[in-house]
């Protein structure tokens, strides 16, 4: 008798265990034993030969386009740039950098030319006490906010080396602001180039339809190609102060804040609809 409750009790253990095993052992869970389910992304991921052929498609497209207008696009940087010098209190003069691709697209990359001008004593001491005050001021953010803290911590390290650098050998700085304007102009130029084949990469072999990429596409480099004079104009009314600005124009709010649009109108683009089974 002993050893027959004994038995019936294991069995009823084993059953009440095998009910509460989990379906699915592989399925990914949380620490709390929730299921983790798969994104919404992942699970709309069809790399099937339409969606091959599309982003082959939108890639030779796009980018044969912006070849193609990017004489246009230049000529329309050069305007804005002039209109800019006339109404802006800025002292540049209008460069041109000439190049080709092919012997039949051709343009000239639109850049301001500005005397380079070194830091002098107050300009010095006036960035220092303000980067000095901004470190102060991320000890007293609340440890909620500690990725702020060493965000802001990590791009205050900038000014702060160029202050480091001007205080120790400020006549060897390598650097003038016609080389750092044409180069800044031709990086962004390059970044809008490699946008089709960004989003070929990461964005087309989603299911979201031939119309919702090709706008994405659209969008996202019509607004960098109008962003890029005005960004630049910018930067030219910070740079014409001193070239003690030039590392944080460079390292924070040059191609770092073009790359950021990028990312902003992609993750915006991955919140659409995905097509339906019916959508062609």
């Amino acid at each position: 008798m002993d050893s027959t409750e004994s038995f019936d009790r294991r069995e009823t253990s084993a059953r009440q265990l095998h009910v509460a095993k989990p379906t699915d052992p592989f399925r990914p869970r949380g620490h709390r034993g929730g299921v983790i389910r798969m994104h919404r992304a992942l699970a709309h991921f069809r790399l099937g030969p339409m969606n091959l052929v599309t982003a082959i498609s939108l890639f030779v497209f796009f980018s044969s386009a912006w070849l193609l207008f990017l004489p246009k696009v230049c000529q329309f940087w050069n305007g804005v740039l002039i209109f800019g010098i006339r109404v802006l209190p800025l002292r540049a003069e209008i460069g041109q950098a000439q190049n080709h691709l092919t012997p039949f697209i051709r343009f000239d990359i639109p850049y301001l030319r500005m005397e380079p001008v070194q830091p002098s004593v107050q300009t010095w001491w006036l960035t220092f006490a303000a980067t000095l005050a901004l470190l102060a001021a991320t000890f007293l953010l609340p440890s909620k906010l500690m990725p702020v803290t060493y965000l802001l911590r990590g791009i205050l390290s900038v000014p702060a080396t160029a202050l480091l650098y001007f205080a120790l050998l400020p006549a060897r700085f390598p650097h003038n602001p016609d080389s750092y304007m044409q180069g800044l102009v031709t990086a962004e130029i390059a970044l809008i180039s490699t946008v089709p084949l960004l989003f070929g990469l990461t964005y087309y072999i989603f299911d979201f339809g031939l119309l919702k990429k090709a706008f994405l596409t659209a969008i996202t480099m019509a607004h960098l190609a109008l962003f890029l004079p005005l960004q630049v104009l910018v930067q030219a009314l910070v740079l014409q102060r001193t070239v003690l600005f030039m590392p944080i124009l460079y390292i924070i709010l040059g191609l770092p804040v073009n790359i950021l649009i990028i990312i902003a109108f992609y993750s915006w683009g991955m919140t659409w609809f995905f097509r339906s089974t019916g959508e062609g």
